[in-house]
């Protein structure tokens, strides 16, 4: 079973289709005069076409690309440039694309500034917070319209009416929505990706809208109306076009079945499996996309497991899952960040699918936290939805126990995430409520998860400290207090 469409859609059979057409009718160069370049042209110009309707643009607005990552880093290095004039200030929220960032870590040590939007805990951005970054040399601004990790919806329509008050173009990244939902309004330079609807790989969509300033970051070229240098795929951008409109077509109907069937994921996963928070924005979100975090679980673990017995989803982001950084994502939501796993549905996927998933799981998930000792309940029933609420750390503002003071010391030096959170959880018990577990710990993630732990299981996080004052040589202590039992 493929639950990972977020990473990649399967090849639409339309796409198919209208590729092995355009290998025949398309392969010659469309900026050549002669009639099989002029029937390339046509096919481009169709193509164009077809993609502009969809995302509400003009023609002659939509360059094509060779990924989704390549416009995100051209449409947002281009506004830089073109409104330099203006300022070198950039605002974006804190969970958008790897793309984004990395833009914005290349304009600060340009001599630029960044300023980031927090979101709550469903991953949510608060409009009247983001347009309180804005300032007179804000030279641009960058929102997803839907998070590609847990699928929350953003308020791009609010965020683009602050925009244009302050007169700031607004890039938004439709990288997971496009073909899928409506284009939200109100956008300056809007990016996506075909192989994220069903297209075929390496093509990419940059919209400017006429009127906004843009400067290609890089040396002149004559194609693309000079926004992307190099030779253009023609039959790949016929067969992305193509499946885009067949995709949007048929886009309600699919778009209902697929939310039904992750509502029935939504639900039914904390009633098998426990110690389970489902993640993102509960009503605001794509209708394919769920992610859950299992407590004491290494989410890649986790994902050999599931691979094994016959389901490819993904853990954390697609584009930082081979790494050791903890999600940028589940990090700003201030949610577990190990341990966590994204179901994404393509199109077609079945009711007997999403059984199958959910009848494994909880076998699963139960293998590889058994050899931890740890004493379980299975839930009778599931919990009641969280409330979105800034991320952050559990208990802020609460007096730390003094060092050297009767608190139980757990040293979890030199043991990666989950293993210091596992810890915690096997000692917690040890104390009486009110008293202390402190934690000592030198992975990064443990600053993230300790305080997600806290938050799922009623504790209060009392804050962070040198590790010195706990008799640690590295590392920081994580100091917990006992609330519920």
């Amino acid at each position: 079973m493929y639950f990972d469409a977020a990473s990649t859609a399967p090849l639409h059979p339309v796409a198919r289709q209208a590729l092995t057409a355009a290998l025949d009718e398309g392969w010659a160069d469309p900026a050549r005069l002669y009639r099989s370049g002029r029937q390339a042209r046509m096919l481009l110009d169709a193509a164009r076409e077809t993609v502009a309707a969809v995302l509400g643009a003009r023609p002659d607005e939509i360059a094509f690309t060779a990924s989704g990552t390549q416009a995100v880093q051209l449409g947002l290095l281009g506004a830089l440039t073109g409104n330099r004039r203006r300022g070198g200030h950039f605002v974006h929220s804190a969970v958008e694309h790897s793309s984004v960032l990395h833009v914005a870590e290349r304009h600060e040590a340009a001599g630029g500034e960044v300023s980031v939007a927090p979101v709550d805990r469903g991953g949510r951005v608060d409009p009247a917070a983001f347009g309180a970054l804005l300032r007179p040399d804000t030279a641009l601004a960058a929102l997803q319209s839907a998070n590609h990790e847990v699928g929350t919806v953003q308020p791009v329509g609010e965020v683009a009416g602050l925009c244009a008050e302050a007169g700031v173009p607004l890039l938004v990244d439709a990288a997971q929505s496009a073909g899928r939902v409506d284009v939200p309004a109100g956008w300056s330079l809007l990016t996506a990706s075909a192989h994220k609807w069903g297209g075929p790989p390496g093509v990419g969509v940059l919209a400017v809208r006429k009127g906004v300033r843009y400067a290609s970051p890089l040396p002149a070229d004559e194609r693309e109306g000079g926004r992307v240098p190099g030779y253009v795929n023609v039959p790949a951008i016929v067969a992305a076009a193509a499946s885009l409109r067949a995709v949007r077509a048929g886009a309600e109907q699919e778009n209902a079945r697929l939310h039904a069937l992750v509502e029935r994921i939504r639900a039914r996963v904390p009633q098998s499996v426990p110690e389970v928070e489902v993640v993102g924005d509960p009503v605001r979100r794509l209708p394919h996309i769920v992610t859950f975090s299992c407590l004491y679980v290494d989410g890649e673990v986790l994902l050999t497991e599931l691979d094994r017995a016959g389901f490819a989803v993904s853990s954390g982001s697609s584009c930082t899952s081979s790494t050791l950084t903890p999600s940028h994502v589940l990090a700003a939501m201030g949610v577990l960040t190990e341990g966590n796993v994204r179901v994404s549905l393509p199109y077609g996927t079945t009711e007997a699918d999403v059984e199958r998933f959910l009848a494994a799981l909880p076998e699963l998930v139960a293998g590889v936290r058994a050899p931890l000792g740890l004493d379980l309940p299975t839930p009778a029933a599931a919990p009641e939805e969280l409330p979105p609420r800034a991320g952050g750390r559990a208990g802020a503002g609460s007096e730390p126990p003094e060092a050297g003071g009767r608190a139980t010391v757990v040293d979890a030096l030199g043991k990666r995430c989950p293993l210091p959170v596992i810890e915690l959880a096997k000692r917690i018990g040890e104390v009486p409520p009110g008293g202390t577990v402190v934690v000592l710990a030198d992975d990064e993630a443990a600053r993230l998860d300790i305080p997600a732990w806290c938050q799922m299981r009623g504790q209060e996080y009392a804050g962070e400290a040198p590790a010195a004052d706990y008799g640690g040589d590295r590392g920081s202590a994580y100091l917990v207090v006992r609330r519920t039992t």
